[in-house]
């Protein structure tokens, strides 16, 4: 992955002069730059959003319908379902879908309800050698075929070829398993694009699901996910890290149709911060003791020369190596240090390198365009010698709890309840504006711009209603 850099490096954007990009600090890092790390921002315009995309009810509704219903979901991940009979149940508003291993070894989804009285097949995550309806005792074999009713005699005007489960589109990758409603729909691997040769590096199918945590949160599903889209909002809403975060030298990119990517490195002091006002052993001693990106029981004392983020790369390197028996010696400073967050429309974002990946999803709650759920999943690589270790349960958070209450999210948690501070409240201001729009940054803010274009793309058609 490390060579030569191929021609199409995007257009540049306009930094304020003194700001250095990613890549130039990839530079001065021994000269590696991965291809896939190449600047990939592109002009999208100043348009103003409808604000009603977010506060609409029909537009809930009708999302739904146009979007939902036409694009890849990340449903769960290949771990939950390690044996034949395995299945998991993936919903999304009023849909619910199951997910099953069959005897074959393969994963089948099927629409999850009872073709008798259509109720639902199962309720929750389990393993189960048939698909047996809990009402009237129908029941399937694992790859949707009938295999009994119950007093048949009386279903004589039923066509056994009729009552077969139907199924949706799946596939996988890198461990995760993803549904399609449209038959029509492009493969798996066209929609994600480029981003699948990225990842081989990483090999998240190679890792297990350590964390699952999840919230309900009062804004709509899009103003959660943007609000880890970008990294405007740390010096107002994370002032704690902008002595060892990047913010206005991030690197924003879009990838393709259906995929951007943000690039924050750490070890390097915001620009919102005075030029080194902050010094590399501070840099250095404020990630090991609670960021939760380096952990180190020692303190440790740089070198006159040396830099914070080449000893916290090495260091990480040595703990994981130690911990997981992976070679982690050709790993770039940026694949053990930085958040690398991709987001693959319409709401799955997972983290690449080599640090544990952090995962996220967001999932509205039903036709409410006011409520959503947020899901964050830690994966960790498993010990090459030792057995793969099995994925945790969901542990959801009552209304009353935070995420810091989550104590396996460590430093994370403190982090998305600051987050939390805003989320409601952009809420209901967008409800309480006379203009029905928002602004966006060109290039800070460019990848909610690209979201809301593939958005668009879906939506068109949609009729609109003032229900606000």
């Amino acid at each position: 992955m490390t060579g030569k850099r191929s021609g199409n490096q995007g257009i540049k954007p306009a930094r304020p002069e003194g700001i250095e990009s990613v890549e130039a600090l990839f530079l001065r890092e021994e000269g590696k730059v991965d291809d896939c790390f190449q600047e990939r921002y592109q002009d999208l315009g100043s348009d103003s959003i409808d604000s009603r995309v977010f506060t609409s009810r029909h537009y809930c509704s009708q999302e739904y319908k146009l979007m939902w219903s036409k694009v890849w979901q990340m449903a769960c991940r290949e771990e939950e379902l390690p044996r034949v009979g395995s299945h998991y149940v993936y919903e999304i508003g009023r849909h619910s879908f199951l997910i099953i291993r069959g005897e074959d070894d393969t994963l089948r989804a099927f629409y999850n309800s009872c073709l008798h009285r259509g109720r639902k097949l199962k309720t929750s995550q389990g393993c189960s050698k048939e698909i047996r309806c809990p009402f009237h005792a129908y029941t399937w074999r694992l790859d949707g075929e009938l295999k009994h009713i119950p007093a048949q005699w009386d279903f004589c005007h039923i066509k056994e070829e009729q009552m077969t489960l139907p199924q949706i589109r799946l596939a996988t990758w890198q461990g995760f398993v993803f549904i399609n409603m449209d038959p029509d729909c492009a493969p798996l691997e066209e929609y994600l694009g480029e981003i699948t040769e990225h990842f081989e590096r990483w090999r998240l199918d190679e890792c297990s699901k350590v964390v699952h945590v999840r919230k309900r949160i009062p804004c709509n599903w899009k103003v959660a996910m943007e609000a880890f889209m970008e990294a405007y909002h740390s010096q107002a809403t994370h002032p704690q890290i902008l002595s060892f975060s990047a913010d206005a030298n991030s690197q924003y990119d879009i990838l393709g149709d259906h995929v951007s990517r943000a690039i924050h490195p750490m070890g390097v002091q915001s620009e919102f911060l005075p030029k080194n006002s902050v010094s590399q052993q501070q840099i250095l001693d404020t990630l090991t003791r609670g960021s939760g990106r380096v952990v180190s029981e020692h303190e440790h004392q740089l070198e006159e020369g040396q830099a914070a983020r080449d000893v916290m790369a090495r260091m990480s390197r040595d703990n994981f190596s130690k911990e997981d028996g992976h070679n982690y010696e050709r790993a770039t400073n940026a694949e053990m240090l930085d958040a690398i967050v991709y987001n693959v429309f319409p709401n799955f974002s997972p983290w690449g390198g080599y640090v544990p990946n952090i995962v996220y999803r967001w999932l509205p709650d039903g036709e409410d365009p006011d409520s959503c759920y947020m899901d964050v999943m830690v994966l960790k690589r498993n010990n090459k010698d030792a057995e793969r270790v099995p994925p945790v349960p969901l542990h959801s958070l009552e209304e009353d709890e935070k995420w810091s209450d989550a104590e396996e999210l460590g430093a994370l948690g403190p982090i998305f309840d600051q987050d939390m501070g805003n989320m409601p409240f952009v809420q209901s201001g967008m409800h309480a504006a006379k203009e029905k729009k928002i602004e966006l940054a060109n290039f800070q803010e460019v990848r909610i711009r690209h979201t809301h274009k593939v958005l668009d793309m879906y939506m068109q058609g949609w009729q609109e209603q003032d229900d606000s």
